[in-house]
C-alpha cells in the first residue's frame, strides 16, 4: 500500500471541485496533475494505479494522490465520483496517509463535507476551503495508529506544551528539560527519536509557522509579529523568514493563498 505525507497546518487552496463523470468515452484515463493534490470519494468499482502501485477502488473508498504522480484509472462503465483538486502548503507536521483507503463509517460525513464544499464553491470559496480542510483532517485520521505512531513520549508532550505556551519568550533547552522533568541530554535524545528534529529546530519552525499565520491573517505590524514569536530583532526576523519561509515578512504579508 502506497502512502503519502500530508500537511494540515492551514486550509488548502481549492483549485477545482465537483462531480467527475468517467468511463463513458473511454474505459481508461491516464494523467498527471503536476502541482495539485487529488481528493476523490468513490461509489463505484474500478482499478487505480498511482506511480505503478495498484489500488482497488470500490464504494466507500477515498483516495488522496500527491502532486506529480502518474495516475491510471480503469473503469467498468460510467463512473461518478466527488473530487477536489488542491494546493496544500507544507505547513504543520507531516501526517502519513494511505493513497487509497476505506472510509468506513466516516464515508457519509465525508460525502456531506464534499457536497457542501461543491455547493459553496461558486459564491463562498472560504466556506469551500473550510469544508475540504475538515474532510482532509478526517481522511488523515482514518488509519488506526500503529505501534510506531502511538504519540510522543509523555515528557516530549510536556516539553511541546511548554514551548507552545512560551513562543514569545526566550527559551532554553535546560529550562524546557526542567519543565518536562528530564535531563537536557535525555530531552535532546527523545526529541530526535519522537519528533525527528532537534529542540532548537522545532522551536524555530513553530515560531516561523506562527509568524507566517500572523503576517497573512492579522493586521499586526511586522515588529509586533516578530516580538510575538520571540524574535524581536527585525534583522534576525527578516533573515529567519527568508531562510525558513522563502520570502521577507513584507512579501509574505502581501501573498495570497
Amino acid at each position: 500500500m502506497r502512502e503519502t505525507e500530508l500537511h494540515l497546518g492551514e486550509p488548502p487552496a481549492v483549485v477545482n471541485i465537483g462531480v467527475g463523470v468517467h468511463g463513458v468515452a473511454s474505459r481508461t484515463d491516464v494523467f498527471r496533475l503536476p502541482e495539485l493534490w487529488q481528493l476523490h470519494l468513490y461509489q463505484y468499482d474500478a482499478e487505480l494505479t498511482v506511480d505503478g502501485t495498484a489500488h482497488t477502488i470500490r464504494p466507500g473508498r477515498v483516495s488522496l494522490v500527491p502532486p506529480g504522480a502518474t495516475v491510471r484509472y480503469r473503469y467498468q462503465g460510467r463512473s461518478e465520483h466527488l473530487y477536489a483538486h488542491l494546493r496544500i502548503a507544507p505547513i504543520g507536521p507531516p501526517r502519513t496517509v494511505p493513497v487509497a483507503q476505506d472510509a468506513g463509517p466516516e464515508f457519509p460525513m465525508l460525502s456531506s463535507l464534499l457536497l457542501n464544499a461543491i455547493a459553496a464553491a461558486p459564491g463562498a470559496p472560504e466556506h469551500t476551503r473550510a469544508e475540504i480542510w475538515a474532510a482532509l483532517w478526517r481522511v488523515a485520521r482514518l488509519t488506526p495508529p500503529t505501534a510506531t505512531s502511538r504519540g510522543p513520549h509523555p515528557a516530549v508532550g510536556t516539553a511541546i506544551a511548554h514551548i507552545e505556551a512560551r513562543l514569545a519568550a526566550p527559551l532554553t533547552i535546560p529550562e524546557i528539560a526542567r519543565a518536562a522533568g528530564i535531563s537536557h541530554n535525555h530531552l535532546t535524545r527523545l526529541f530526535r527519536a519522537e519528533i525527528g528534529t532537534t529542540v532548537v529546530a522545532y522551536i524555530r519552525r513553530r515560531r516561523l509557522q506562527r509568524a507566517h499565520h500572523l503576517l497573512r491573517a492579522s493586521t499586526l505590524s511586522i515588529p509586533a509579529v516578530a516580538a510575538s514569536v520571540g524574535i524581536p530583532d527585525l534583522q534576525a526576523f527578516n533573515k529567519a523568514c527568508r531562510r525558513e519561509l522563502g520570502a521577507s515578512p513584507r512579501v509574505l504579508r502581501g501573498a495570497t493563498s
